[in-house]
C-alpha cells in the first residue's frame, strides 16, 4: 500500500469525496455537516492524502491547519470496497506522524453522533483521542461531537 499527498484530480478520489459528502448529509442535518467539498479541500492550509493498493483507491484523509500548533482531521473516508481492512488506521497513523513532524500540539476533529459514526469514533479513541469541547468556530449540537489528541 502507498500513501500519497493528493492533488484531488483523480476521478476515483473525486468520487470518494462526493460519496463522503453525500453520506454525511444523509446521516446528519445539513446545518450540522462540516465536511469540506473539493473547493474547501483545495484551499491553503489543507493537505490531503490518499491510500492506494496498486490502482485501487482505499481511502483518504486530510489535515487542516488551524494555527501553527493546532490542526484538524478532515475528510477521513474509507472506500466502501475496503472497509475493515485497516485503511483508516493507516491513514490516521500517517496523519498523526505528519502532525508531529509539523510540531502541532493538538490534533482535533468533529464528527457526528449518528450510529453510522461509531466505527470511526472507536478508531479515534483507540488512537488516544479524547472527547472534548467545540473548537475553531464549530457549534455544539446533539448531532456532533468533538475529539482531541494532545501530541
Amino acid at each position: 500500500m502507498k500513501i500519497i499527498e493528493d492533488n484531488l484530480t483523480h476521478p476515483a478520489v473525486r468520487q470518494l469525496l462526493a460519496l463522503h459528502l453525500q453520506d454525511m448529509e444523509a446521516q446528519s442535518p445539513k446545518d450540522t455537516v462540516y465536511a469540506l467539498d473539493l473547493s474547501g479541500l483545495e484551499k491553503g492550509g489543507v493537505t490531503v492524502w490518499t491510500l492506494w493498493q496498486d490502482k485501487a483507491l482505499w481511502g483518504c484523509g486530510a489535515l487542516h491547519e488551524l494555527s501553527p500548533v493546532h490542526s484538524e482531521i478532515k475528510s477521513m473516508r474509507t472506500h466502501p470496497d475496503h472497509l475493515r481492512k485497516g485503511a483508516a488506521a493507516r491513514l490516521l497513523t500517517h496523519m498523526i506522524t505528519i502532525a508531529r513532524q509539523r510540531r502541532y500540539k493538538t490534533l482535533s476533529l468533529e464528527t457526528g453522533t449518528h450510529k453510522g459514526f461509531a466505527p470511526a469514533i472507536t478508531l479515534y479513541k483507540k488512537f488516544g483521542f479524547k472527547s472534548g469541547s467545540a473548537f475553531a468556530g464549530y457549534k455544539t449540537s446533539p448531532q456532533n461531537q468533538f475529539f482531541h489528541l494532545e501530541l
